[in-house]
């Protein structure tokens, strides 16, 4: 927890008491994280009526072709891109944004944490055409 700043330490702490959704065809329930209810419905449908009934802001954690599907859909508001100063080039193996759309990333927020990671928060613009077009 030393890497958070103690005014954020109350999300990560907390982190137990929001309800998580996850999305598998393959999970068996019960799930080991608390507070976790197992989805095997269309993800963007659960999603679409999650922003319109919810009062809480929706996040994704870990799921590159979740993220891909939710901004295909149009129903991402936020990029939030944390960037660990790694180059991983003998270890990395894909890039994780293969298959997406073209998108503009408008810069609204940035934080620099331990004087090296650094997050940046951007609004999403799907494009048309390929970007300067």
């Amino acid at each position: 927890m030393s890497a958070f700043a103690e005014s954020e330490t109350e999300g990560v702490d907390s982190l137990d008491d929001v309800p998580k959704y996850v999305f598998s065809s393959t999970l068996k329930e019960p799930l080991t994280w608390a507070n976790s209810t197992l989805v095997r419905e269309d993800a963007v449908a659960f999603v679409r009526t999650l922003k319109e009934t919810s009062d809480r802001p929706l996040r994704t954690l870990g799921s590159v072709s979740l993220c891909r599907a939710l901004l295909l859909a149009g129903l991402v508001d936020r990029y939030r891109v944390v960037i660990f100063p790694v180059i991983t080039g003998a270890t990395g193996q894909e890039r994780i944004f293969d298959g997406y759309p073209d998108v503009r990333l408008d810069l609204i927020e940035s934080r620099t944490f331990d004087d090296r990671s650094q997050l940046l928060e951007y609004i999403p613009t799907v494009l048309d055409a390929p970007p300067g077009g």
